[in-house]
């Protein structure tokens, strides 16, 4: 899986200051779980409370919250996070500006989730 670049898109939006948001180029690659307990790499979570229960509602946001602030890695995507489920919990997450806007300049269906 690719993501969407920076450049190829000609517009950057941050995930944070100096990083850019890594988009998935489609909802349908993105193959995560969607039960289960998930334990993030550190790389992406530095606490040492890394793990998410998916049942627990809570739980699932936190995580996706953090894998899509976070990850500089298309793979992150794939594997952590699920098409369904993220058009589903879309309007919940608490994200960035610039990871809303990169998300939401791709993939136009979710502004409407």
């Amino acid at each position: 899986m690719q993501a969407v670049s920076p450049i190829a898109t000609g517009v950057a939006f941050p995930a944070r200051p100096g990083r850019p948001a890594v988009v998935a180029r489609t909802l349908a690659e993105l193959a995560g779980p969607t039960r289960g307990v998930v334990e993030l790499p550190v790389r992406l979570m530095w606490c040492a409370e890394r793990t998410f229960d998916l049942a627990d509602p809570d739980q699932l946001l936190w995580m996706y919250e953090n894998v899509l602030r976070e990850t500089c890695r298309a793979e992150d995507l794939r594997v952590l996070i699920n098409g369904r489920t993220l058009r589903r919990v879309w309007r919940l997450l608490n994200l960035p500006r610039g990871v809303r806007q990169a998300w939401e300049s791709r993939h136009r269906g979710l502004r409407t989730a």
